[in-house]
């Protein structure tokens, strides 16, 4: 009879599993969605196990979670640093409209020297020529005399009598079309503009902090599941998406997409010593030829013209993706031996960059060296994100390629994972 029932209820379970199986596959065959919650799972399983091996690895592993420690203390440090600024800037500004909504409650007497100093402040707001109106107050009323080009002077007016204690303005300006034979007016000069903070190009902490919460809760209820697809919808997502996105970096659209954002887009800042004197660390910097002797990336660069002065072209063949190679000329912009040299690549280069060495004496024989490095990637700060990924952007590339600089200078020796890792002999003669 127990043999009997355990053969039933395998027969039983066998059925079952037949069905499932079944079932999932005609899910499968039908084209039905599968469950994201299955997927996620998936996706998170197969990331786990990504990260296990790239952290455990029995050669890099160790290095990998030491850098990765450091990222996060890096991390941790920037962000009480960023809440304790965006902390200090909502307090300045809640101070600052209480203090309006107190003076609109009571009664200004101002002083007529301060008046006057108030109604120069917004002159340079609003004339292009602040030096040549003079200014004068009597009991809340204020005088202009002077000169002012006719298409400013209407401005200028209604400017002074919007400063806070100004009862009435009493004009007696002068009007010219044109600067004409008038001193006070020669010049080009434009008037300071005030523009609305969200088109400004740095964000102050409480902009990026409220764009950021409203950009992030829009793009959080288009997208989400119970919402109905449609274009508009995830347009709006995607518009809050990149609001958010736009709060968290505090770089203008152009430099996140690399589109017209010239050299700017992406900067790099690094810095090493080097246990030798400064002449001597300037002048392996400056053999262009010399460079691939020490980088990994850097496969070929030949001088053109006159070396060591300003206006010196140089052509660089660097490793490319997919095994490709990518080639232009750049021309060194500044040349002060032994301390300082920069350049940027020519106009119609296919990748747009440039930087900047300096070298400073820390000692006898020790030298600091501080690279600055400003690049548009393909996709912009997207692009430069997937780099990253991969070590390959150049801020990785950079930091590697500075420790085996240290090496080849200090030991005489180019490190065997450089790009042409043969014997470069002593330092080359300057």
């Amino acid at each position: 009879m127990q043999s009997e029932r355990t053969t039933n209820e395998l027969a039983t379970r066998e059925v079952a599993t037949r069905r499932e199986t079944g079932g999932a596959a005609q899910e499968l065959a039908s084209g039905a969605p599968v469950p994201r919650s299955d997927l996620l799972s998936h996706l998170a399983a197969a990331g786990l196990g990504a990260a296990a091996m790239y952290f455990l690895d029995p050669q890099r592993g160790r290095r990998r979670r030491h850098l990765m420690r450091d990222k996060l203390v890096h991390a941790a440090k920037e962000t009480g640093e960023a809440l304790g600024t965006t902390s200090r800037d909502l307090s300045n500004r809640a101070g600052g409209l209480a203090a309006v909504a107190r003076r609109q409650l009571r009664r200004d007497d101002t002083d007529d020297v301060v008046l006057v100093e108030r109604v120069r402040t917004a002159l340079g707001r609003s004339a292009s020529h602040p030096g040549a109106i003079e200014v004068s107050a009597e009991q809340g009323g204020v005088t202009l005399r002077g000169h002012v080009l006719t298409g400013e002077a209407e401005d200028v007016v209604a400017t002074v009598a919007r400063v806070r204690g100004v009862q009435h303005v009493v004009d007696q300006l002068e009007r010219h079309d044109t600067a004409g034979s008038v001193p006070a007016l020669q010049g080009e000069h434009r008037p300071a503009e005030s523009r609305f903070e969200l088109l400004q190009e740095n964000w102050t902490p409480a902009a990026r902090l409220l764009a950021g919460v409203t950009g992030g809760a829009v793009a959080a209820m288009c997208l989400r599941d119970d919402e109905e697809r449609n274009p508009i919808n995830a347009a709006i997502g995607l518009a809050g998406a990149a609001l958010a996105v736009r709060s968290a970096t505090n770089l203008p659209f152009e430099r996140m997409i690399g589109v017209g954002a010239g050299r700017r887009s992406i900067e790099v800042r690094k810095s090493i010593t080097i246990a030798a004197p400064i002449d001597e660390v300037f002048t392996w910097l400056v053999a262009w030829e010399r460079w691939p002797h020490w980088m990994s990336h850097v496969r070929e660069v030949r001088s053109r013209g006159r070396t060591g002065t300003v206006g010196e072209r140089t052509h660089w063949v660097v490793d490319g993706p997919a095994g490709t190679t990518v080639e232009w000329d750049a021309e060194t912009t500044r040349f002060v031996p032994p301390s300082l040299v920069a350049w940027r690549t020519v106009e119609g280069s296919p990748i747009t960059h440039a930087g900047t060495i300096q070298l400073s004496r820390t000692g006898a024989a020790s030298t600091r060296l501080d690279v600055t490095l400003s690049y548009t990637p393909i996709a912009g700060v997207a692009g430069h994100a997937i780099a990253t990924l991969f070590r390959r952007d150049p801020k990785h590339q950079l930091e590697d390629d500075l420790v085996r600089l240290k090496t080849t200078i200090e030991t005489g020796r180019p490190p065997q994972d450089a790009v042409r890792g043969d014997a470069i002999g002593t330092a080359p003669a300057s």
